[in-house]
């Protein structure tokens, strides 16, 4: 992407200089509740895209029973969401991937949030897992502070590691902008993007990850880290094995703009190694051919992601309808067993 397409884009997000101002009336105390009333009422409005109360720090929001915090409404498009939504994501498509991963984490050691913006997916699964341990990726300075802040609010800062940097090419580099001046903290920022002004940031391979993932997996967790249920069978004489009796025992989420051919590349030791259940934003335009050849060799099915349901498909074929992927070497029947509709 070259640099006048970058700054049309990001003008054209910002309503060219117009969206900040607009959010910022239709935040304050008068006009928002005239504006959440009429909002409400209106089917097929995309609430999600209007602002949050100005004076709202934080809101709760809830997967599968699983209750975590997300703060700043008016700076993160999703805690924005939840805030629209009564604390889930108001994209039936949206909430459903993100019921889908947290499931899947409740019987895994390791989350891989590759591309995590503020970390909705990693406090979803770490509320829903006392036992998960997460690493957190993203490339973008702003994000990663407020994920991080995300991270301590909820008090899961020894379960679930940031990382302000990204996974693909290692010899990979990129310049990002360090400060916060826009409307809303961005989430589309690629490693095909570049800036004049900012700082450098480094990625590293997935496969440089499966030494440290594979010691996460074969620890066993403690007792003051077990849930409710794991304390239970400790107490019956139960002994757990350290990798899932079944299922994958690390679960991936990638939302990386278009770079998910660069992480496969660089990550078929790991694939090779955990098969993992991977939950994969697939835009228009992307290489599905090379996602196929990649994952075809370690037995990964191709799952279209749908408003509650998963949809097996023989190949990848990327389209707006379908913008998540689930990559699985798990067959239909098997995840009907975990209450997943497949069709």
């Amino acid at each position: 992407m070259t640099v006048s397409e970058q700054t049309r884009r990001l003008r054209k997000q910002g309503w060219y200089g117009v969206k900040k101002h607009v959010k910022t009336a239709l935040s304050q105390p008068l006009l928002h509740p005239l504006m959440r009333a009429v909002a409400l009422r209106s089917p097929g409005l995309a609430v999600r895209r209007l602002p949050a109360p100005r004076s709202l720090r934080e809101v709760r929001g809830h997967v599968t029973e699983a209750e975590f915090v997300m703060l700043r409404p008016d700076r993160c498009e999703i805690a924005k969401e939840m805030y629209w939504g009564g604390g889930t994501r108001p994209d039936p498509r949206d909430r459903f991937a993100l019921e889908l991963v947290t499931r899947l984490s409740q019987d895994a050691r390791v989350l891989l949030d590759v591309g995590a913006y503020t970390g909705v997916f990693s406090l979803a699964a770490a509320a829903a897992n006392p036992a998960l341990r997460v690493l957190a990726f993203d490339i973008v300075p702003p994000v990663v502070r407020m994920l991080e802040a995300n991270v301590v609010r909820n008090r899961m800062q020894s379960r679930v590691q940031v990382r302000g940097f990204g996974v693909g090419d290692p010899e990979a580099t990129m310049h990002m902008p360090s400060a916060d001046r826009g409307p809303a903290l961005p989430s589309f920022y690629s490693q095909e993007m570049d800036f004049a002004n900012g700082v450098d940031v480094g990625f590293v391979s997935l496969d440089s990850l499966t030494d440290e993932v594979e010691e996460i997996v074969e620890a066993a967790p403690s007792d003051a880290e077990a849930g409710p249920a794991e304390e239970a069978g400790a107490e019956a004489g139960a002994a757990e094995s350290a990798v899932p009796s079944s299922g994958a025992s690390v679960v991936m989420k990638i939302d990386v703009e278009g770079g998910e051919t660069e992480v496969f590349a660089h990550g078929q030791r790991f694939l090779a190694r955990f098969a993992p259940d991977m939950l994969c934003e697939v835009l228009p335009g992307a290489d599905a051919m090379g996602l196929e050849e990649q994952l075809a060799p370690h037995g990964m099915r191709f799952y279209a992601v749908g408003e509650s349901w998963l949809e097996e498909r023989e190949r990848i074929a990327p389209e707006e309808s379908f913008r998540d992927w689930f990559f699985t070497t798990r067959g239909p029947e098997e995840l009907r067993g975990l209450d997943i509709d497949v069709r």
